[in-house]
């Protein structure tokens, strides 16, 4: 494991990857999405092409790029926006309108 990833895998809060990668943060947005935006951390690597064959300082630069990029998601927007849980994923596709619900109801004429 390279020193980069050892050293990653000792941190825990989203605050703690943000002052590791040095990446200004308003405090509200991380209190209020901290878990949105490490699970979106982890969506953005999983789906990043191999790293393999950078050199620990290219490393260091996209895996910030990535955080930095997880965290704008949630600056200008909501988490029930951003659909990074099932919970938000299950409720889009319950969802209904008020013209819908008419539809349903008997007519009255």
């Amino acid at each position: 494991m390279s020193d980069l990833l050892e050293r990653l895998s000792r941190l825990s809060a989203a605050e703690e990857f943000l002052d590791f990668f040095g990446i200004q943060y308003d405090e509200g947005v991380v209190h209020v999405h901290r878990l949105h935006i490490l699970k979106r951390y982890y969506q953005y690597l999983h789906h990043e092409a191999a790293a393999e064959g950078l050199d620990a300082a290219a490393l260091y630069e996209r895996y910030a790029g990535l955080l930095q990029r997880a965290y704008d998601d949630f600056v200008n927007s909501t988490a029930a926006r951003e659909k990074v849980f099932k919970v938000f994923q299950d409720a889009q596709a319950k969802s209904f309108s008020i013209g819908k619900l008419r539809d349903t109801l008997p007519s009255n004429n």
